[in-house]
C-alpha cells in the first residue's frame, strides 16, 4: 500500500494522500524503541500501514555497483566528522594521492577503476533491487548512482585538488567526462533491471550555490545528465535528481535534461519548486529544516509543515514529504515525537490528483 502511494506520486498519478520519507531516523533509536510498540495510529492518513507509526513510504537508495573504487585505483579520503550519537563514525582525512592538476587532468575514472561485465552488471542490480524488496516490500525502494560526475570527482580527488583542477575547463571537461561515461555503463545496467525508479545522485553544487562558472555546468555537465537518463526513460522508469547545496540557478536545467523529481533540502525553496515544477515534477522535500528542529522551535517547524501543505495541495500533483537536510540524532526527542504527530494525521490530499 505504501509502496503504491511513493509511485503514484513520483508518477503524478492521482493519490489520497501525499507520499512521506525521512533520512536518518534510524539514528534516533530512542525513539523507535519507544514508537515500536505504539498502537496504530487512530488518525492514520488514507493508504497507511497500519503497523508504521511513522507513516513511511519510500527508501532512498543508490549503488554504485560490485568495484570499490579504493580497491582497484586512487581515491582521496576527506574523513569523516561525527554524525552518529557516540561518535562511530568519525574518521580522520588521508593524504591524497593526487599532488598537482596534473595528475588530475591526466586522470581517466574508467581506465583507473575499470568497469564490471555488462551482463554480471545488470543481474547484480536486479539482485540489489530484489533483496531491498524482500527486506521491505511494503516501502517503494530505488536505485541509481551515488558517484555521479561531480560526486565523481569530489570522492577521486577530494575538494582541494578538484578546485584547482577546475581553474581549467578544457582539461577538467575530459577528466570529467570520464567519470560520466562510468556512470553511463551503471545507469545502463540499471534501465535493464524490474526497478520501478531510480536517483541520480549529484552534489555538484555547494550551499552557497555554484563553485564553478555557471557556463560550465550548462555546457558541460547538466547535458551529460540528460544522456545518463535517456536509457531510463526509454525503458519507462522515473529518474529522481538529487544534491545537497543551492541549486536554485539549474533547476530549470535540470528538468530541461529530463530529471522527472528533485529531492533537495531547504536551501532550494520549497514554494518556489511547488509553484514552478509541482504539475510537471514531483518534489521530494519541504519547508522543514533540521536546524530549527535541533534548536526546539517548534513554533517554526509547525508553521513550516503547514506551509509544505499548503503549497502541495495548491500546486503540486505529486510529493514525497521529508525534512530535506535530514534528521540528525541531535534533535530532541520531544520535538521530533511532535513532528511526526502534527505531519502524519495530515498526509492525506483534500483533491487527490
Amino acid at each position: 500500500m505504501s509502496r503504491e502511494v511513493a509511485l503514484d506520486n513520483i508518477r503524478l498519478r492521482p493519490c489520497e494522500r501525499w507520499a512521506h520519507t525521512e533520512y536518518s531516523l534510524g539514528h534516533h533509536k530512542e525513539l523507535l524503541k519507544k514508537w515500536e510498540s505504539r498502537p496504530p495510529r487512530a488518525d492514520a492518513p488514507p493508504l497507511s500501514d497500519p503497523a508504521d507509526p511513522f507513516c513511511l513510504d519510500f527508501n532512498w537508495g543508490t549503488h554504485d555497483g560490485p568495484i570499490r573504487w579504493g580497491d582497484v585505483g586512487r581515491v582521496t579520503d576527506m574523513g569523516h566528522a561525527v554524525y552518529a550519537a557516540d561518535g562511530s563514525d568519525r574518521r580522520e582525512s588521508v593524504e591524497t594521492p593526487f599532488k598537482t592538476p596534473e595528475d588530475v587532468w591526466a586522470f581517466d575514472a574508467v581506465t583507473e577503476y575499470g568497469l564490471p561485465d555488462a551482463d554480471e552488471l545488470v543481474q547484480f542490480y536486479e539482485e540489489k533491487i530484489g533483496a531491498a524488496r524482500r527486506n521491505d516490500p511494503k516501502r517503494l525502494s530505488t536505485g541509481g548512482y551515488y558517484s555521479t560526475i561531480v560526486s565523481g570527482a569530489i570522492a577521486a580527488f577530494g575538494w582541494d585538488m578538484l578546485l584547482l583542477a577546475a581553474s581549467d575547463q578544457a582539461k577538467m571537461e575530459k577528466v570529467l567526462d570520464s567519470f560520466f561515461r562510468r556512470t553511463l555503463f551503471h545507469m545502463e545496467a540499471w534501465a535493464k533491471t524490474s526497478v520501478e525508479a531510480c536517483i541520480q545522485h549529484d552534489d555538484f553544487v555547494w550551499s552557497a550555490g555554484p563553485f564553478m562558472a555557471p557556463e560550465f555546468y550548462r555546457k558541460v555537465i547538466i547535458p551529460r545528465y540528460a544522456e545518463l537518463w535517456k536509457p531510463l526513460h526509454a525503458a519507462g522508469k522515473k529518474l529522481l535528481f538529487c544534491s545537497d547545496g543551492d541549486f536554485t540557478e539549474f533547476v530549470n536545467d535540470v528538468a530541461e535534461a529530463g530529471a522527472d523529481g528533485f529531492i533537495f533540502e531547504p536551501m532550494v525553496d520549497f514554494g518556489m519548486m511547488a509553484e514552478r515544477f509541482g504539475a510537471s515534477h514531483c518534489l521530494v522535500g519541504s519547508f522543514v529544516d533540521c536546524r530549527d528542529m535541533t534548536f526546539g522551535k517548534w513554533d517554526k517547524v509547525k508553521a513550516d509543515i503547514d506551509r509544505t501543505l499548503d503549497a502541495l495541495e495548491k500546486s503540486c500533483k505529486g510529493a514525497i514529504v521529508a525534512v530535506g537536510n535530514h534528521l540528525p540524532p541531535n534533535i530532541p526527542m520531544d520535538i521530533m515525537e511532535k513532528y511526526f504527530d502534527y505531519l502524519v494525521p495530515r498526509l492525506g490530499r483534500s483533491q487527490p490528483g
